[in-house]
């Protein structure tokens, strides 16, 4: 496995990975990373950084700034050593940020976001709280042993506070004291060597008394400790190695509660260090607003709107690249500065980024495969150790790689064949161009050789492709053509620039019939693909109209179906309204009637009361609201085997399989077969056409009420769940054998709801993601069984 790093410049873009990193932990597994061949290992690398930047844009941030290198420490305290104060507070400043990232995982809702990945990491992270409270209880953010880090040293510092003022108060009496003020060369009190003492006049040393600590460079001042402080002093001294000691046996216990908890310690940092890593690519992703592309496993690649990194946003120009499906080989023509080798740099950068787990600055819909290594000749630099021309460095590399490469590496040629003779640099680079796919490999070459552009057009697995030059200006506009060889402008450039017309047609009479010819064909090349560019970008605009009428329409239809509901709800409780009014009526005339039969017992019987009062019932208006007009009742002589009806209780079509007896009959409806009496029944049609008219009739009457998309957007997932199901069978029904649900993009949270339940349908065969005209990663194709 070989990569080319250095003239791709995938350094320089590990450089921009790593200023994106919170701590130096993480920094270091950016410089550690390797791009992998493995294609599990690069979707996993993908998928951790593609959860990244999902936690980017639904927390913002991620709180990492508190970890510190500390796998030296914990090491040292497992030994048996010492750690000291900032050693500590490192370690209990990790133990913090390892709590607060487990934290924020947690405070992602699954459904929102899954992040497997992240949250495997996080959940292994062990809290380890009562460590660093021990830690910071005894310890403050300044670094210092705390007093009540333990009674002793309290009761230590105590004394030695008491004895500083003690020493304070007799040397201020002594500065106060006309008898030694004249001795003194300055009335004040300082320190040498952890002693308090006062500065003397040398002339004074007899009578000053005392023990002489330091002196001045000139000799003329003393730093002389009186007596009467000397047992202070010794006691003070005394006091500051106790307080010494016992900060020793503080950290020291403190070492051995970090080496009780090293094994998780360094565990932790170990998870932290590529959570780090992790984010460092996700912010990098954002930064550059970079995708994680899609991993193809059978060679092909498709780059959409492929910016190179290193250069500035304002200034790159995207382009646009495909090959594996179809083209093994693409060979790249065009002037000078006009973006050749940028492009083969960006298609083997993008390469070496994928398999680190970096995203690319592309768009969505973009896919790459994994290879096995990335070989790059690139530059003109000789080789002056080996006294080697240019040609021949390049041939020294060239060979180089041809031993290496396999089917499934990546070979990148600037100006094969160039340096030489042109006829025989040419013949030499289409023979190894020739080897090179004759192996396998997909390989990318600029040239300016005629040969070349031949080459790829006769060639089954080879495409031309050019960097456009715009001859009005004389400017390169740096878009990559694929299919498209380039021209070579001498003639168009000369002619602008006023070169006389007989000259130019001289020179045109000195190129062989191969050469014109093959100008002539860029040149009809060139006027039909600027045909199908504006073909395309007018039948791109149509579709747009379309979808926006489309969605027009569709919200006009969700605006009568509201209404509708609404008319129908308004009725419903104005018919309520009536009943519960017409049935108060009653209560009250049969009250009236009791009352009545009480008084006149004689003149009015019960049952009479009670045959009052169904009549009463029987004037009631009924609540049920009718069906639409135009259903009507079956009828049971009308209904045979085989035709078409409408089963009012599940709302769905179906065909009758037999008839049960007079009033009931079998009904399949789906794939469920059901019994149905007459009155639930409306028929459709009679028994339907055989063969192609059967097809074409049932497709027809199928499809008039169900739409080929559900949109699902603004719903929650148990909402749209509920209604993909009903949709689902409705186009089972209607014949659909693929549906497109529209979900959005988004947190992401629907779309994974949706998908999720369609992995589950039994009436699903296979689901994925719209392609670039059918709405991409917002909507899910789901092919019906």
């Amino acid at each position: 496995m070989e990569w080319t790093l250095k003239p791709l410049e995938f350094n320089q873009v590990k450089e921009m990975v790593k200023n994106q990193a919170s701590s130096q932990l993480g920094k270091a597994k950016v410089d550690e990373i390797t791009p992998s061949s493995s294609i599990e290992e690069v979707k996993q690398y993908l998928q951790a950084t593609a959860e990244g930047m999902d936690l980017l844009r639904l927390k913002g941030d991620v709180p990492l700034g508190g970890i510190r290198s500390i796998g030296s420490s914990v090491r040292r305290a497992k030994i048996g050593g010492l750690l000291n104060e900032a050693e500590l507070l490192d370690i209990a400043s990790t133990i913090l940020a390892g709590r607060k990232v487990k934290s924020l995982l947690r405070q992602v809702e699954e459904e929102t976001a899954p992040l497997p990945i992240l949250r495997g990491y996080t959940e292994q992270i062990e809290s380890l709280e009562h460590l660093e409270r021990e830690i910071e209880s005894c310890i403050d953010d300044q670094g210092t042993v705390l007093d009540q880090a333990s009674p002793p040293l309290a009761r230590i510092r105590r004394s030695i506070g008491d004895l500083r003022q003690q020493i304070q108060h007799t040397l201020n009496q002594m500065l106060r004291n006309s008898h030694y003020l004249k001795m003194m060369q300055e009335p004040i009190i300082t320190q040498r060597h952890d002693r308090y003492v006062i500065p003397v006049k040398q002339e004074y040393r007899a009578q000053f008394g005392g023990i002489v600590h330091d002196q001045s460079s000139s000799g003329a001042t003393l730093f002389i400790e009186p007596e009467s402080i000397v047992h202070l002093n010794n006691r003070l001294r005394e006091q500051e190695l106790a307080e010494a000691k016992e900060i020793e046996k503080i950290l020291m216990r403190l070492t051995s509660l970090v080496a009780e908890e090293a094994d998780h310690l360094e565990r932790n940092l170990s998870i932290l260090q590529e959570v780090d890593f992790i984010m460092a690519k996700a912010r990098f992703g954002a930064m550059m607003k970079a995708v994680c592309p899609a991993i193809s496993e059978d060679g092909t690649m498709r780059l959409k709107r492929a910016r190179h990194p290193l250069i500035p946003p304002d200034q790159v120009v995207p382009i646009d690249v495909e090959m594996g499906e179809r083209h093994q080989a693409i060979i790249i023509t065009g002037p000078n500065t006009g973006g050749k080798t940028v492009t083969l740099k960006t298609i083997g950068l993008f390469a070496l980024m994928v398999q680190s787990g970096f995203p690319i600055p592309a768009e969505e819909e973009s896919i790459m495969p994994v290879f096995s290594g990335v070989f790059a000749d690139i530059g003109d630099e000789q080789s002056i150790e080996q006294n080697l021309s240019t040609f021949s460095s390049h041939l020294t590399n060239i060979i180089r790689m041809l031993k290496v490469i396999d089917e499934r590496s990546l070979v990148l040629f600037d100006e094969l064949g160039a340096g030489t003779d042109p006829a025989e640099g040419a013949a030499l680079a289409i023979a190894i161009l020739e080897y090179v796919m004759e192996r396998g490999s997909s390989v990318v070459a600029t040239t300016h050789y005629s040969e070349l552009k031949l080459f790829a057009h006769h060639h089954p697995r080879a495409v031309n492709a050019s960097v456009e030059f715009d001859v009005e200006t004389l400017r390169p506009t740096y878009r990559l053509l694929i299919g498209v060889p380039g021209r070579s402008n001498a003639f168009a450039i000369s002619s602008r620039l006023g070169l006389p017309p007989q000259i130019i047609e001289a020179a045109k009479k000195q190129l062989s019939s191969d050469e014109n010819r093959l100008e002539e064909m860029i040149a009809a090349l060139t006027v039909d693909r600027k045909a199908a560019e504006e073909e395309r970008k007018n039948a791109e605009r149509l579709r747009n109209e379309a979808e926006e009428l489309l969605l027009d329409l569709k919200k006009q239809m969700e605006s009568w179906e509201e209404e509708k509901a609404r008319l129908r709800e308004k009725a419903r409780l104005e018919a309520k309204s009536i009943v519960t009014s017409a049935q108060r009526e009653a209560e009250e005339v049969l009250k009236e009637l009791r009352e009545w039969a009480r008084a006149r017992p004689q003149e009015l019987k019960e049952h009479e009361l009670i045959a009052v009062k169904k009549r009463l019932d029987d004037a009631v208006p009924q609540m049920q609201l009718p069906r639409k007009t135009s259903q009507r009742v079956a009828v049971a002589e009308e209904i045979k085997p085989g035709d078409e009806v409408f089963v009012h209780s599940v709302n769905q079509k179906g065909v009758v399989v037999e008839a049960l007896g007079q009033d009931e009959f079998q009904v399949q409806v789906g794939f469920l077969k059901m019994k149905a009496h007459l009155r639930d029944l409306e028929k459709r049609s009679s028994k339907p056409e055989t063969g192609a008219a059967k097809a074409t009739s049932s497709i027809k009457r199928s499809t008039d009420h169900v739409p080929p998309e559900l949109d699902l957007r603004g719903k929650m997932v148990e909402e749209a769940i509920m209604e993909i199901d009903k949709y689902l069978d409705d186009a089972i029904l209607a014949g659909y054998k693929q549906v497109a649900l529209i979900h959005g993009k988004g947190t992401g949270a629907l779309r994974s709801g949706v998908q999720e339940f369609l992995r589950k349908h039994r009436s699903v065969k296979s689901f994925r993601l719209g392609s670039h005209g059918e709405g991409g990663s917002g909507v899910t194709i789901a092919e019906l069984r």
